[in-house]
């Protein structure tokens, strides 16, 4: 007997787990997979295909090339290239004849509008990091530490019932069932800091938001985008005028010169791209946002094993869209801080197999019936 009893001890023991050896603080993730994902892409892909437009500019040297006249010097052909690209205005004939100008400066700033696309796909991120992020940091430490504390109170609980069976075997089912009737073995602090959670709606808000602002600036970009290729992104050459000025009353200088612009093709390159990309992000986006409109099932079934968890679950009848469903979310993306997850997936998949599947609600009975305490325990 008593070495069942100490085999009993050992394997008690040995579920409990062990306290974490550094700051779980350091270790959480305060953004989800695709959100990680989006951030890199959307902030990335512009400043990475800047950096090489601007690279490709400083190789390359001038940007445009003009066609002077043959009698023109090498210091005034370099000239009117400096001039038509300072101006950018494209001088033409509309049907009737009539002169007309349509101003390029957008080509020149296009390099630029990419950098403030990617200041702008940053705000999201920031709103998040600085509006929610702080209280989502010590939510996911709190219920974290106190899963984990759950699972070794009732660890600890089946080790003090065996002391209390082995003194005293008459009145302890008695006492055992009594103490499940009144909830001895549920953990409010837990429960009701998650209920608490369920009926508030901060993160969820800034959350939303954050999607919101970026489907918005994603849009934007595209529509901008489409705009550029519909009126200037077609139109790789144009004709110059330098009779300006001093130049004005000049006889021998032509009143309309032709240009061709040479990183036109990067450019359109460099839109495509970008365009194509935030266009198959967008369902992401969508994807994310639909994320709230329903309960993480699979982290909650296996957290039923803890009375608190059983306890909550049969609340989760409202709408999904709450600042607890948030943090299920990030609970999963933290997965890995969890320790207690693994060991109550497995006596999950224990219950699933036993024989007197109804007897095991909780941990507390499993490790119960573990202990060696199910051949006096009555049937229900």
């Amino acid at each position: 007997m008593s070495l069942s009893h100490t085999a009993a001890e050992y394997m008690l023991s040995d579920a409990l787990l062990p306290d974490p050896g550094g700051s779980r603080a350091k270790g959480l993730r305060l953004e989800l997979p695709s959100d990680r994902l989006l951030k890199f892409v959307t902030v990335g892909l512009p400043l990475f295909l800047v950096s090489l437009a601007f690279a490709r500019e400083f190789s390359a040297g001038s940007q445009i090339s003009c066609f002077s006249p043959t009698n023109f010097t090498g210091k005034q052909a370099a000239y009117v290239d400096t001039a038509c690209w300072d101006s950018l205005i494209h001088h033409g004939f509309d049907a009737e004849g009539h002169a007309i100008t349509k101003s390029l400066w957008a080509l020149k700033v296009f390099p630029y509008s990419l950098l403030v696309v990617a200041v702008l796909m940053y705000l999201p991120y920031l709103l998040w990091r600085y509006a929610a992020a702080p209280s989502l940091h010590s939510d996911l430490l709190f219920i974290i530490d106190e899963l984990d504390k759950s699972y070794n109170r009732s660890v600890r609980l089946v080790q003090h019932m065996r002391k209390v069976h082995q003194a005293s075997a008459e009145r302890f089912w008695e006492e055992y069932e009594r103490a499940r009737r009144e909830r001895y073995f549920e953990f409010p602090l837990l429960e009701r800091y998650l209920a608490r959670k369920q009926r508030s709606h901060s993160l969820v808000l800034v959350y939303i938001l954050r999607n919101l602002l970026l489907l918005l600036f994603l849009a934007a970009t595209c529509l901008y985008l489409v705009f550029l290729h519909l009126n200037i992104f077609f139109q790789d050459e144009f004709s110059c005028s330098i009779k300006t000025g001093l130049l004005q009353a000049e006889p021998h200088i032509p009143p309309l010169i032709p240009c061709k612009l040479v990183f036109f093709s990067v450019f359109q390159l460099i839109s495509v791209s970008v365009g194509g990309v935030y266009v198959l992000l967008i369902p992401v986006v969508v994807y994310n946002a639909l994320q709230l409109c329903q309960w993480d099932k699979g982290l909650l079934s296996v957290y039923e094993m803890l009375p608190a968890f059983d306890l909550l679950s049969r609340k989760m009848l409202t709408c999904p869209v709450n600042d607890l469903n948030v943090i299920l979310l990030f609970l999963r993306a933290n997965i890995s801080e969890l320790t207690s997850f693994g060991r109550l997936n497995a006596v999950g998949a224990l219950r699933e197999g036993a024989a007197n599947e109804q007897d095991i609600d909780t941990v507390v009975d499993f490790m119960t019936l573990l202990a060696g305490l199910e051949t006096t325990k009555p049937k229900q």
